[in-house]
């Protein structure tokens, strides 16, 4: 039974909260009043009642060392995400949090933490993700009674405008970039492969006959070393490709054995996205027009010297691979695919994923489906009068 006793211990009354834990240890805790030690013991024996009882020993462990032990029991995560989250976990969270015990994070003082970063509000996000998701293993390991960076004010990220191609955009791209560049132009703008799947691909994987592409593994530098790895989101998918594409495959894979990379780099090695867009995508996008003049303080276009003495200009807003990945999706939403079929293609995990990011596309497409009704009743209603 849980007690309260009174002593006495060089000449100061102190108030000795007595009571058990849920699997039968004793466990006693000091108080300068009773009422703090009659409180104490109330708030106890309620929360095992509740089965929300949490040893306050366990939760004399830092926060350092716990959020280290959850971050070595991820198994379910890619190379590349585990490099992150150590990034953030050294950079951001031990300094902060490495000597704290577990009881002594509040939420008040995460959410003072949190407002007082000076990082962009993505990543602010991210750090709260990976803060929490160590806290939420706390809670599991009943070390916690609850998760105190649940709830807590986090900032707005504001959505920037996607840049979409047009399929003569596309094509006027595919060609800048190039004989060596150019079906990788085409397969990333008619797949929406991110850039690490498209690098991974095997020619194992086509299947052109059904003119399916078989995405189940990714590849990106880790630690600067290119590592493979699942996909994104671990599951494996196919997607589908345009019979031109198709056509154009046929002979890229000549000569290639079935463990071969579809892509690789200028010199056979594995396909970085940064060597890509450096030696191809960015010059013709500057030639294109898709990139815009950067500008000095007095709005005049920056220019640099080439080797050769030239003078050329600065662009910013380059186009990104990703961007390709954007115009894949676009142009498939365009051309009628529902949103079931971009979210496979696109390997995203839910549709309300793909209707978050490309639900606006979908809108554009209410007079085509308007007309096809229309279509549709007019031929019934012929059909119908026809038979009479």
């Amino acid at each position: 039974m849980a007690s309260v006793e009174k002593r006495v211990r060089n000449g100061k009354l102190r108030w000795y909260a007595r009571y058990r834990t849920p699997d039968g240890q004793q466990r006693v805790k000091v108080f300068d009043t009773k009422r703090d030690a009659e409180n104490h013991l109330t708030q106890v024996e309620g929360s095992k009642l509740a089965g929300g009882y949490v040893d306050p020993r366990r939760a004399r462990v830092t926060t350092g060392e716990w959020v280290d032990q959850w971050l070595s029991t991820k198994a379910n995560i890619t190379p590349k995400t585990r490099e992150r989250y150590e990034g953030i976990v050294r950079e951001h969270i031990r300094p902060k949090w490495g000597r704290v015990a577990l009881a002594d994070v509040t939420h008040a003082s995460v959410q003072g933490w949190l407002s007082s970063l000076p990082l962009a509000p993505a990543t602010v996000r991210k750090v709260h993700r990976v803060f929490s998701q160590a806290l939420a293993w706390a809670v599991k390991d009943d070390r916690l009674a609850k998760n105190p960076a649940v709830g807590v004010s986090l900032p707005r990220v504001q959505a920037t405008e996607k840049r979409y191609l047009t399929h003569a955009q596309v094509e006027a791209l595919a060609e800048l970039v190039g004989h060596d560049w150019r079906l990788l132009v085409l397969f990333l703008a008619y797949t929406g492969l991110r850039f690490g799947e498209v690098a991974a691909l095997r020619v194992s994987r086509l299947d052109l006959l059904r003119r399916r592409a078989i995405i189940a593994e990714s590849v990106t530098p880790v630690g600067g070393v290119m590592t493979f790895g699942p996909t994104k989101g671990h599951e494996r998918r196919e997607v589908p490709l345009p019979r031109f594409l198709a056509k154009e495959l046929e002979d890229q894979i000549q000569g290639k054995g079935p463990e071969s990379l579809l892509f690789t780099g200028p010199r056979g090695a594995i396909l970085r996205s940064q060597t890509f867009q450096r030696a191809a995508l960015s010059p013709a996008a500057e030639k294109l027009g898709l990139c815009e003049p950067k500008l000095d303080d007095r709005g005049r276009p920056l220019t640099v010297r080439n080797t050769d003495g030239t003078v050329r200009p600065v662009y910013t807003k380059h186009l990104h691979p990703h961007e390709l990945r954007h115009t894949a999706a676009s142009l498939a939403i365009a051309s009628g695919a529902d949103v079931k079929v971009v979210q496979q293609m696109l390997g995203h995990k839910s549709a309300t994923m793909t209707l978050d990011l490309y639900g606006h596309l979908f809108g554009d497409r209410l007079d085509v489906v308007a007309d096809a009704m229309d279509n549709a009743r007019t031929t019934a209603l012929t059909q119908a009068l026809g038979s009479l």
